[in-house]
């Protein structure tokens, strides 16, 4: 396993630097298949949320990955290499697993134990899928990652730590006063219609406002969004969809705005808050979720508007408290990060022992093959009963050596093994290979349940 993780977040890097380093959807997919061209990676993914940018690869030379996925990093995002750099970090093979693993279990969030990171992980992974730029190792560790972060979650109480990036906004924008009791009858505008808005509709929904409009460029995702708040059983909010060139009209009658779009520029300027405002007496309040931002920081200046975005929220949430459960995650983290170095060196060794047991079959092969050719008069029983015994000779001699391996090579440092049994049992490097690549064809998506 070489996993090289090159990124920054929140904790590394000033949320202007993040915002501006921001990947939309297509560069993401864009920095992924450069990735790959590179010479140092064989398979990439990218983790890019609101408060992180990760790019992560199996490279076969760590200084060599370093420089390139940093200088790709810079290229697609926009910022200058020179400026970017003193914001990365960079993790190698089970330094990487355990960050990965720490992020899927809320432990590096914004907002401590929060859980909207698996589907973010989920999503890294599916992409990476969809591209064909995720292999072997990125599929074994977002799947593994996605596992942990589930299990600290029912394990632990690292719920009570965290909570939504939603929720937390909200209790910003509530200033210390109960947010159920604070949002209740509001008229709410949400601003884009993913998974985020998503969360934020069903927030202020549970938090009883009185009615929630939905804006989003494309309509049918708004439509269906106001059709799951609607529905029987469901929320009770009232709802409607609007266009986005309504969004100005719905502002001087709204009471909260949550925006988190996709967009690359402004979806509020400051004049546009600005009109909203001219003869209102009632506050307004704006929470953006967005990276790049949605709304134009200047709103804040504004009488009787208050903004919370990203930077406010990186602010406040370094003095939020952490629940004693995150030691106990941290735990949990420690020895998953073992458990998947163990199975990753197992697995590195497991083509060398099926070559040494196809090389033992083909010589019993072989001389059973010759046995014949000198004693021609073997009858069907007698040929069976003598290949079922060197059969069994040759498995009880591989037996003890392989299973010990498989167990040698599991622990640190055991990545030697392998070559001791191609060296010493002289095995044909390309049956080795052969053996590799049929498991990564395997383990790809796109080949399961073929024949």
């Amino acid at each position: 396993m070489s996993l090289l993780v090159v990124g920054l977040s929140h904790r590394s890097a000033p949320v202007s630097v993040l915002e501006r380093a921001s990947l939309d959807a297509e560069t993401r997919g864009k920095l992924l298949q450069d990735t790959l061209a590179a010479e140092p990676a064989t398979e990439a993914a990218v983790l890019a949320t609101c408060n992180r940018i990760e790019l992560y690869a199996d490279v076969d030379k760590f200084h060599a990955g370093v420089a390139e996925l940093s200088t790709l990093l810079a290229q697609h995002s926009g910022v200058g290499l020179e400026e970017l750099t003193p914001y990365l970090y960079v993790h190698y093979e089970d330094r990487a697993v355990h960050h990965l693993f720490s992020v899927a279990c809320g432990l590096d969030s914004m907002v401590v134990g929060e859980g909207q990171i698996l589907g973010q992980i989920k999503d890294a992974l599916a992409r990476g899928q969809e591209l064909h730029t995720a292999g072997r190792l990125l599929n074994d560790l977002f799947q593994q990652a996605l596992r942990v972060g589930k299990r600290a979650h029912s394990e632990t109480g690292i719920d009570r730590a965290g909570q939504s990036l939603v929720t937390f906004g909200l209790q910003q924008l509530a200033a210390g006063a109960d947010v159920t009791g604070w949002a209740e009858g509001k008229r709410a505008l949400v601003i884009g219609a993913g998974s985020m808005s998503s969360l934020a509709a069903a927030t202020l929904a549970r938090a009883g406002v009185g009615e929630i409009v939905i804006a989003n460029r494309t309509a049918d995702r708004a439509e269906r969004l106001v059709q799951i708040l609607t529905e029987p059983g469901g929320t009770g909010v009232a709802a409607r969809a609007v266009p986005m060139a309504s969004v100005g009209d719905e502002l001087t009658r709204a009471d909260v705005v949550v925006s988190c779009t996709g967009a690359t520029g402004l979806v509020l300027t400051g004049v546009a808050v600005e009109a909203a405002m001219d003869g209102r007496t009632a506050p307004l309040a704006l929470l953006d979720l967005a990276m790049p931002r949605d709304i134009d920081a200047a709103a804040h200046r504004l009488e009787g508007v208050r903004l919370v975005d990203i930077e406010s929220l990186a602010e406040a949430s370094a003095d939020a408290p952490m629940a004693a459960d995150v030691d106990q995650v941290r735990g949990i983290v420690a020895d998953e990060v073992a458990a998947f170095g163990a199975a990753q060196r197992a697995a590195h060794i497991t083509p060398t022992v099926v070559a040494l047991r196809t090389m033992a079959a083909d010589v019993v092969t072989g001389e059973m093959a010759r046995l014949e050719g000198r004693l021609p008069d073997l009858d069907d029983k007698q040929r069976a009963e003598i290949t079922q015994t060197v059969r069994r000779v040759v498995d009880k001699l591989l037996h003890a050596p392989t299973v010990r391996v498989k167990q040698l090579a599991g622990e640190p440092g055991g990545a030697g093994y392998a070559d001791a049994l191609r060296t010493l049992f002289d095995l044909d490097p390309e049956t080795v290979a052969s053996v590799s690549r049929a498991d990564v064809n395997d383990a790809d998506p796109k080949n399961r349940g073929r024949v």
